[in-house]
């Protein structure tokens, strides 16, 4: 079966930077549904259309096609008194943008600690970064109509109720 829309696919990946540093390698295949639900990113989709089972893909990801790129704006320092005694780098924290009275809360992660500051990025780990998206399809099959319904896999390597 070759993959389309409302197709689930299942793929093995591994994730490498520009370098070819490892981000993370994927043993257990993942599924997602095909054809714009926005369970994987676009490029990748799209490299994976009209493929079939056993098929193997290499696609660079510049930064707009992965994480976006790294914004500088999203980089705060706050007085140490606004966080928990307990604040450590790499701790995450939701918040709004600067100067946002609205609801859109984003992740925030901690990059410093001082005595006196606490400074947060809101960019994603990987933003402004270019990857290596490496991926074997090990199983591609018709999406059920509750998948469908849902805009997501159900059960094997998808998500659960």
């Amino acid at each position: 079966m070759k993959i389309a829309k409302d197709t689930v696919v299942s793929l093995r990946y591994v994730l490498t930077d520009a370098d070819g540093a490892l981000l993370e390698k994927i043993e257990e295949p993942v599924s997602y549904l095909h054809g714009g639900y926005d369970g994987i990113f676009p490029v990748v989709e799209e490299a994976l259309h009209d493929k079939e089972e056993g098929a193997q893909c290499d696609i660079v990801m510049k930064p707009e096609d992965a994480f976006g790129e790294y914004e500088h704006e999203l980089v705060r320092v706050e007085p140490r008194g606004m966080f928990p005694a307990e604040v450590a780098v790499g701790m995450q924290f939701e918040g709004g943008a600067e100067g946002d009275d609205d609801e859109d809360y984003m992740l925030y992660t901690v990059v410093e600690v001082t005595d006196s500051e606490v400074t947060v990025d809101g960019n994603h780990p990987l933003a402004g970064k270019t990857l290596n998206f490496s991926c074997t399809v090990t199983g591609v099959r018709p999406a059920t109509a509750e998948e469908l319904e849902h805009g997501h896999v159900h059960g094997e390597g998808g998500h659960h109720h």
